[in-house]
């Protein structure tokens, strides 16, 4: 707060409070954090080399496999693709579906099931995939309206 003196020249000599706030030594402040901050925000941007391979497009005749996808209805029933199967017979069942690849167990597998599906139906079949060494499994879902 500062005083403030009435009166032209000095005449009357009462003393006022001022309440007006004094804004120099924020404006000083501020002034120096923007200086400080100028200088430093140069230092802060770090770039890292990166020697990454170039970009090549796949080739025109490498066409994408078709997923496998094991389907779970209510009743219990396993589906892969139209046929169905078993769950004994699901790990032979899913490398037949892929077709003459090295190894089958690296392929991708979905699942899919009902919304009626029961929770230890659904996890016989994830466990039966895990067990014969198909950890590459997607889950799928439908929209429920």
């Amino acid at each position: 707060m500062g005083a403030k003196l009435s009166g032209p020249g000095g005449k009357g000599k009462t003393a006022q409070q001022n309440a007006d706030i004094n804004v120099t030594p924020f404006v000083d402040i501020m002034l120096v954090l923007l200086i400080i901050f100028m200088v430093a925000a140069p230092m802060a941007t770090v770039s890292i080399k990166l020697d990454l391979p170039p970009a090549t497009p796949p080739a025109p005749t490498d066409k994408p496999k078709e997923p496998v996808y094991i389907t779970i209805q209510e009743s219990g029933s396993l589906y892969i693709a139209e046929k169905e199967t078993s769950i004994d017979k699901l790990p032979a069942d899913v490398c037949a579906a892929q077709g003459a690849v090295a190894d089958c167990r690296d392929e991708r597998v979905f699942v899919r099931a009902q919304a009626e599906v029961k929770y230890h139906q659904f996890m016989e079949v994830m466990n039966k995939l895990q067990e014969n060494g198909f950890f590459k499994v997607g889950l799928l879902n439908e929209d429920i309206e």
